[in-house]
């Protein structure tokens, strides 16, 4: 990952992505730099534009978090119906229990 970051700095401070850029921003960041992955990245960045794909990995984050939003809330909502359901179940068998326990020390105590 840290060689993908070094392209973005590149690319971000107008630097041309190349071997010797990219293997200097690795090392300055004391990484152990494998030549191979160095041209390897400098190979398929080569006909990328890195601003346009970088807006375009923001844009598919940001639709799937709005359609996601939705559903959250409405998994909310279903779950505060049931939280509810809970609670008022609980609350009778409260209810039972504290009969029980009063007919108990009742009988205890006459």
């Amino acid at each position: 990952m840290e060689y993908v970051y070094a392209a973005l700095i590149l690319n971000e401070s107008g630097e041309e992505i190349n071997e010797e850029n990219l293997t200097t921003v690795l090392e300055a960041a004391g990484v152990d730099v494998e030549q191979s992955r160095v041209k390897a990245l400098v190979a398929a960045l080569e006909d990328v534009d890195i601003d346009e794909a970088v807006e375009d990995a923001a844009a598919v984050p940001a639709a799937g978090a709005a359609a996601g939003g939705a559903a959250a809330a409405a998994a909310d909502d279903d779950d505060e119906e049931e939280v509810e359901e809970e609670e008022a179940e609980e609350e009778d068998d409260d209810d039972d229990d504290d009969d029980a326990a009063g007919e108990g020390l009742g009988q205890l105590f006459g």
